[in-house]
């Protein structure tokens, strides 16, 4: 069981150890979120810069796919005739550097140089070509080696006549490939086979760069890709994290201090009983009383256990003098009476047996403990005697005889629990009348082995016979102690000889078999004290 130190120790620990936590928490969630957050915000960025390029690239195509008819039709006629027309054209579309009519794989009008005749594909090998084709070249007759886009549109089915429109791609490049550091380390743009990169012209593949990866963005209306070089989203957010940390820190030592606050008042023993009772943890045991003249149950005594799920098993030594200077005695005497009567059906209906509650002398102030029983016990009309076992752990001398009186107007005996250990007085006899004495299990321990204490113990028997005051030995272990009570007259025994505590629910068992019941695993081992 745990230790009234073991366990302000643990609470101790619990608080510091939430503070650290929520001060964690916090920190992780600062950095994480801010960490998520400009991810997504440097993943939109690179996307928004391949979208607008691709959207730019896309509006200097549209208006060459729109007029293509138009120019297609022009395609055969003489060059005097439709030169004038496709320079106007080319000056109207304006990054168009020139346009071009092929007749017959044969060159023969420029919107540039006018009348010719070279062969097309002694320009551009890829050109003549059956279906419209979009690619990456060079220019071999206005800037010699300068990047070019073509633009072909056959006409013929075989493809031999058409027209092939050229763009400066480095007129554009400034506008849609134009870096932006640090998100953006380079863009480049693909058709094909082929990539144009600025500064670099058309080259035959992009160089792998593994610290550098690409995000491609394809047009939906063309056939080529926009490729945005770099560091990556995650690794821009990582490089910025640590201008983060100030933030971080300042929210995170927040935090735990409010939780340092706020668990003062709640990581406290006293919650954790309020809490033990509003969450129905405790659990109402009985141990059994023996009438030895005729080996006879003739009661049992209600005692308190509590399986914390928070500490374990908590021993009644620890929490029932926590709970008497708290002024929690009195709510858990409540609890206990209130479990007793709900269970009530467990036990014998007899007049003549008897069910001892252990209550505070703090309890009997102000008629509390009459209310109390007024609530509780009396209005459901038990059958079963009730024996209210006073405690001597608090002083007894402001009591409210009066209210004693009543209780035995109403019928209920009173017993002073481990006479001869707390409180006690001779005169607090003649004005209480206690019908019972219980002998604490320390004097009946003593029994063979301690010759003050087992004295006491004789003193004590003597006491309660003169006074005509019925004795219950308490913390019976052995057939020796019970031998020796026996025969000093003490019939009324209760201990582990006869029977451990028990739940309630166990009772009727025990009661039909009349053998003490095993040490049951799930709970303690070592010695259960009552609620006292």
């Amino acid at each position: 069981m745990q230790t009234a130190q073991r366990i302000i120790v643990n609470y101790q620990r619990k608080r510091f150890l939430i503070s650290a936590i929520v001060a964690l928490v916090t920190l992780s969630l600062t950095l994480g979120i801010r960490f998520i957050s400009q991810r997504s915000l440097n993943q939109e960025r690179i996307h928004e810069a391949a979208t607008q390029a691709v959207a730019t690239l896309d509006k200097i195509l549209l208006p060459l796919e729109d007029s293509r008819e138009e120019t297609m039709r022009l395609v055969g006629l003489p060059c005097a005739e439709v030169q004038p027309l496709i320079r106007k054209k080319a000056a109207i579309l304006q990054t168009v550097r020139s346009i071009a009519l092929v007749k017959s794989g044969i060159l023969y009008c420029s919107s540039i140089f006018g009348a010719r005749d070279i062969p097309v594909n002694q320009l551009q090998p890829a050109l003549p070509a059956s279906e419209a084709r979009l690619l990456l070249s060079t220019d071999q007759s206005l800037l010699r080696g300068s990047p070019i886009m073509l633009q072909w549109y056959p006409v013929s089915a075989d493809g031999e006549d058409g027209v092939m429109e050229s763009i400066n791609i480095e007129l554009l490049s400034s506008l849609i490939l134009s870096p932006r550091a640090p998100l953006i380390s380079a863009l480049s743009l693909t058709l094909g086979d082929r990539h144009y990169i600025e500064g670099l012209g058309v080259v035959d593949r992009l160089a792998d760069d593994q610290d550098h990866p690409l995000y491609r963005l394809a047009s939906a209306n063309f056939p080529f890709t926009i490729n945005v070089s770099t560091p990556g989203a995650t690794a821009l957010a990582l490089r910025d994290l640590p201008s983060q940390l100030p933030l971080a820190l300042i929210l995170s030592t927040l935090l735990a201090w409010i939780a340092w606050l706020a668990t003062a008042g709640r990581m406290s023993f006293t919650w954790e009983i309020n809490l033990g009772i509003a969450a129905r943890e405790f659990e109402v045991f009985c141990q059994p009383l023996l009438n030895t003249r005729n080996n006879e149950c003739t009661g049992v005594e209600i005692l308190l256990r509590w399986n914390n799920p928070r500490q374990g098993w908590i021993s009644p030594d620890v929490f029932i003098p926590i709970a008497e200077d708290h002024n929690l005695i009195i709510p858990l005497t409540r609890y206990v009476i209130n479990e007793t009567v709900r269970n009530l059906a467990v036990f014998p209906p007899d007049h003549h047996f008897h069910i001892g509650i252990n209550v505070a002398a703090s309890h009997l102030r102000r008629g509390l403990l009459l209310k109390d029983l007024n609530r509780y016990w009396f209005d459901t009309n038990p059958i079963q005697q009730l024996v209210v076992e006073l405690t001597e752990r608090d002083a007894l001398d402001d009591i409210d005889y009066r209210l004693v009186r009543e209780l035995h107007r109403k019928g209920i005996k009173l017993a002073i629990d481990d006479f001869g250990t707390g409180n006690s007085s001779l005169s607090w006899l003649e004005k209480l009348r206690p019908d019972v004495l219980k002998i604490d299990k320390a004097f009946t321990g003593a029994i063979g082995t301690d010759a003050v204490n087992s004295t006491v113990t004789d003193i004590i028997i003597a006491l309660g016979q003169r006074l005509n005051i019925e004795l219950v030995a308490e913390g019976v272990e052995t057939e020796q102690q019970a031998t020796y009570l026996r025969q000093h007259n003490v019939l009324l025994l209760q201990g582990y000889l006869y029977a451990r505590p028990m739940p309630l629910a166990e009772f009727p068992l025990w009661l039909a078999q009349r053998t003490p019941l095993p040490v049951r695993h799930n709970h303690p081992s070592g010695p259960i004290m009552p609620l006292r």
